[in-house]
C-alpha cells in the first residue's frame, strides 16, 4: 500500500515514525506546508483551503490512504477534505478519541487534552470523548511547546518554565492526550513533571491502533520507501526526517 502523510509542518514525522516502527506500507510519501505553518493560529476557513490544497496535491500520487497528522486540520477539516477526495483520509483526532477510549476503561477518568489554540478551540477531542461517556475532561493550549520543539529544546529549565506556566493550576491526570503531533517530543519530560502513571496518548500510535482496527494488513514492509516533500526548504524537512527517523 502507498499512504500519503500530511502536516502543517515538521511534527507530523512523529507519525511517520510509529508507521515505520510497525512497517504496514510499502511506500509513505510525506507532505509538510512548511511555507505556512503553524495552522493552530489561523482561522476555520483558512485551515479548510489549505487543506484542499494538501488533497489536491497527493492526487499526483495514486495513494491508498492518506493521514491527517496535524490535530488542526483533523478537527476543522476532514469533511471537506473527504469530499474532494477520491481514497480513505483518516485523522489524528478520531484515532486519538478510539486510542483513549481502549486505554481507560474508567468513563471518569481525568483526562487532560493538550493542543494549539486551534485545536482546543474545536473541542473536537471533548465531543469524541463526550460520545464515549467520558466527561472528566480538561483542555489547554499549548502552542509555545511547538517553536520549543522545533528548536529541538525536549527538556531541561526552559521546558520546567513552561510547564509551571501552564500548569501551575494543574492536577495530575490519569491520561494526557497529546493533541499536536510536536508534542511526542517532549513525552519525557511531561510523564517526569506529573506521574509516571499517568498515560500519554501519543497521535502516531493512536493513527497506528486506529489503522490496524479497521483495516486488513497481511504482510510487513520492513524497508518501505520514504518520500519528503515541503512547500518550503524542502531539503531542511528531510534533514530533519533523517534526524528524527533515524534514517
Amino acid at each position: 500500500m502507498k499512504i500519503g502523510v500530511f502536516d502543517s509542518g515538521i511534527g507530523g514525522l512523529t507519525v511517520v515514525k510509529s508507521l515505520l516502527k510497525h512497517q504496514l506500507f510499502e511506500e509513505i510519501i510525506y507532505f509538510g506546508d512548511t511555507a505556512r505553518v503553524p495552522y493552530g493560529s489561523k482561522d476555520k476557513t483558512t485551515i479548510v483551503r489549505y487543506a484542499i490544497e494538501a488533497v489536491e496535491f497527493f492526487k499526483n500520487f495514486d495513494i491508498d490512504l492518506m493521514i491527517v497528522a496535524c490535530n488542526t486540520v483533523s478537527a476543522y477539516a476532514l469533511d471537506d477534505m473527504r469530499e474532494v477526495s477520491s481514497f480513505p483520509i483518516i485523522g489524528v483526532v478520531e484515532a486519538g478519541v478510539l486510542a483513549t477510549s481502549n486505554a481507560l476503561t474508567d468513563k471518569n477518568s481525568n483526562i487532560l487534552i493538550l493542543g494549539t489554540k486551534a485545536t482546543i478551540s474545536s473541542k473536537a477531542y471533548e465531543i469524541g470523548l463526550n460520545k464515549l461517556d467520558f466527561k472528566n475532561l480538561h483542555a489547554k493550549a499549548t502552542g509555545l511547546f511547538v517553536p520549543l520543539v522545533e528548536d529541538e529544546i525536549y527538556d531541561g529549565e526552559i521546558i520546567e518554565a513552561i510547564f509551571r506556566h501552564y500548569f501551575a493550576q494543574t492536577t495530575t491526570p490519569d491520561a494526557i492526550i497529546l493533541g499536536c503531533t510536536h508534542f511526542p517530543l517532549i513525552s519525557d519530560a511531561l510523564q517526569k513533571h506529573f506521574s509516571k502513571n499517568t498515560i500519554l496518548i501519543h497521535s502516531g500510535d493512536a493513527i497506528v491502533e486506529y489503522l490496524e482496527q479497521n483495516f486488513e494488513f497481511t504482510k510487513k514492509y520492513p524497508e518501505p520507501k520514504l518520500e519528503f516533500f515541503a512547500s518550503e526548504n524542502p531539503e531542511a524537512l528531510r534533514a530533519v526526517g533523517k534526524k528524527w527517523l533515524n534514517i
